[in-house]
């Protein structure tokens, strides 16, 4: 299965494009910073993804101000030169550690 959840916070969106079959395409650029566990001990993550978003969830990535943290969910695809990787978004929703920090409800968010 081929499917990534990422708590991150948008840093880059390009302007709406069109795909050749028409639909609208959002290129963005997400980063997270975390620590996990590996293999007892903490360490710290911190990477920047590029991202993209094709059709109806473009709506919901276009209101949303550089810096706004969410979950992000989709999958992962080779770039079109096959040089590295590209995150394709299929759903956002507001992070609620970010939510609980800041005390809003997120809705107009996303």
């Amino acid at each position: 299965m081929n499917r990534l959840i990422l708590s991150a916070t948008l840093v880059e969106r390009a302007a709406q494009r069109y795909t050749p079959a028409g639909l609208p395409a959002l290129d963005l650029s997400l980063k997270h910073e975390s620590t996990v566990s590996e293999d007892g001990q903490p360490r710290k993550v911190s990477m920047e993804i590029k991202a993209l978003a094709i059709g109806a969830i473009t709506q919901a990535l276009m209101p949303l101000a550089l810096g706004s943290a969410g979950l992000f969910a989709g999958f992962i695809t080779s770039t079109r030169n096959g040089r590295g990787l590209l995150f394709h978004i299929t759903s956002v929703e507001p992070d609620p550690v970010s939510e609980s920090l800041t005390g809003s409800s997120g809705s107009n968010q996303f």
